[in-house]
């Protein structure tokens, strides 16, 4: 069993069916609100259909019209366009980046590092949003990044900068990889709206947001922006996960995946680990 298995077994098994989700919380069969740390690994960072994000209205949109198979669309990118820049998911990408790229999909985080190390070994970072490493994104020619849709599917973007020469030389050799896929068009344009519900987060999502938790949270992790890395011996992490269930608080399963300080919660959602905590060796 992964952790998110185990994660998913331990939900159900205190509290039911997940009935509902918004924001930073999932609402359960058995009446308890869960504040939600994990966010399905960053998936839903921008929160479970919230009021931050217009994605999934964009999916009806699409949906509606009935463009949902194997062609090209206003919304997919094209197959003619080996550069891959003139999607409007490329369009998204390059503003959050802050300069042109062309943009692949990958079914895996690993298919799309392959293709980017392949031909920039050292040139090669994952996109984090509100990363507290100054890193000038439009000088790095390969980015591999997660769309920021709260959704169930496997999709990664590799993003190659497309500004020079060498670049073009880049972008033609990505092309080759037989790990590139097609994307539904209903889905392309969520992501591609979620790109810029990101855009947009990141101007008034900040510091102010985060710190405030600290008194709990860095009892149990190093808070670095909104991620928690976990100060639990490795050993005991899963011990503490369950702890964090039974004080009604969803943290990541995964010891080397951090949880994510969840916007829009309040200090009493961190009660019942305050009045309950979790005895352990710091690493």
């Amino acid at each position: 069993m992964n952790e998110t298995d185990f994660l998913s077994e331990q939900i159900y098994s205190r509290y039911g069916t997940v009935k509902r989700a918004r924001g930073c919380f999932l609402y359960t069969a058995k009446g308890v609100r869960l504040t939600d740390m994990y966010l399905d690994g960053g998936r839903a960072v921008l929160g479970w259909g919230s009021d931050h994000t217009s994605a999934f209205t964009i999916l009806k949109n699409v949906l509606n019209r009935g463009v949902t198979g194997n062609f090209d669309t206003d919304f997919s990118p094209l197959s003619s366009d080996k550069t891959g820049t003139k999607s409007r998911i490329a369009k998204a990408v390059s503003e959050l980046l802050d300069g042109k790229r062309g943009v692949f999909f990958f079914n895996s985080k690993q298919s799309a590092l392959k293709a980017a190390l392949s031909v920039a070994p050292s040139g090669t970072f994952v996109y984090r949003p509100w990363s507290p490493e100054n890193i000038v994104w439009n000088q790095i020619p390969c980015v591999v990044l997660e769309p920021p849709l709260s959704w169930f599917c496997p999709y990664w973007i590799l993003a190659v900068r497309y500004e020079s020469a060498d670049d073009e030389v880049k972008i033609a050799s990505v092309c080759t990889s037989p790990d590139i896929v097609r994307v539904p068009a209903p889905l392309c344009a969520a992501m591609t709206r979620s790109v810029y519900d990101l855009i947009a987060a990141l101007q008034y999502r900040e510091e102010k947001n985060w710190f405030i938790y600290d008194k709990v949270l860095t009892k149990y992790w190093t808070r670095k922006g909104p991620y928690l890395f976990p100060k639990v011996p490795e050993s005991r992490y899963r011990e503490f996960v369950v702890h964090c269930l039974d004080c009604s608080i969803v943290v990541s399963p995964v010891y080397n995946q951090p949880s994510i300080v969840p916007f829009s919660a309040d200090y009493g959602n961190f009660r019942l680990l305050e009045k309950n905590p979790f005895e352990y060796q710091p690493v």
